[in-house]
């Protein structure tokens, strides 16, 4: 008795089994959007990996100012503080980086990192902070995303100042901002946690406004359902699936006895649904 031998043939990549879905060559950043968003539609991707893909395209068309922290938000701290009270500033603000300015924020001497000051601080609290300083980058607020992110990983900064035309401080912006523009947001300890009662709020009308990101057994538990999370995590991984292409706001999809209708979204994801029990 025979057997077929082996192949021996390479098995395709990812990116290979996306150029072959393509159903032509797109001529522009928008066809091209637009093929991927059908092989998305077809099972070839996730709709996380769409929302990074797209969004690593559309960084390219964003600027420094699209994404900067503003001067007015900034938490810089002034190089003649006591140490006590640097330390005390650093602490409440839970950041890991700090420009440091003397007279006022036009006048940055350098980034000042937590770990830097938190082991000075054990070991000498009467230590000049400027000897803890590192260099610091500006930028102008017109530089583009993909290159100040290429700038950031060959220098290993990973924060800069944003000056305007006339040379005053602007603004910063980090290589996390950067990033969430690929990604989405990027949470930490820091941030505030959305509970079940920001994530599923009740509505006048009686409808009820569902959170994207809600996983489909907190709703499931809300609203005595059975969707199942096998496939997909979250509300609007559902959606989306069920729906079969990206959705926009004021899209509706019927399913499981509900009604979705997206209330708010971007050009790379759905954020929130308004939500009814669906009338037999």
């Amino acid at each position: 008795m025979s057997e077929d031998p082996p192949s021996n043939a390479p098995s395709r990549s990812w990116f290979e089994r996306i150029s072959q879905a393509l159903s032509g060559e797109p001529q522009s950043r928008e066809e091209l959007i637009e093929e991927l968003r059908h092989a998305q539609a077809n099972g070839l991707m996730s709709n996380d990996t769409l929302s990074m893909v797209e969004g690593a395209i559309q960084v390219a068309d964003l600027t420094v100012s699209d994404v900067m922290v503003p001067r007015a938000q900034m938490v810089s701290l002034p190089i003649d503080a006591a140490l006590p009270q640097i330390l005390k500033d650093v602490l409440e603000s839970g950041h890991s980086r700090f420009p440091v300015h003397a007279g006022d924020k036009d006048e940055i001497l350098g980034i000042l990192l937590a770990k830097d000051l938190l082991r000075c601080y054990t070991e000498d609290t009467s230590a000049d902070i400027r000897s803890l300083l590192r260099p610091v980058t500006m930028i102008p607020e017109s530089k583009r995303l993909n290159i100040l992110l290429k700038e950031f990983r060959l220098s290993r900064n990973h924060m800069a100042i944003v000056v305007d035309e006339y040379g005053g401080v602007a603004g910063l912006v980090t290589i996390e901002d950067v990033l969430e523009q690929i990604v989405g947001d990027i949470d930490d300890e820091h941030d505030d946690d959305d509970d079940e009662q920001t994530m599923i709020q009740g509505s006048a009308n009686g409808d009820f406004l569902v959170n994207a990101l809600t996983p489909i057994a907190e709703f499931n538990e809300r609203f005595d359902s059975s969707f199942s999370d096998e496939e997909f995590d979250t509300v609007g991984g559902m959606v989306t699936s069920e729906m079969g292409y990206l959705p926009q706001v004021g899209n509706e999809a019927a399913f499981g006895g509900f009604h979705f209708q997206v209330t708010r979204a971007d050009d790379r994801r759905v954020l929130q649904f308004a939500v009814r029990v669906h009338d037999a």
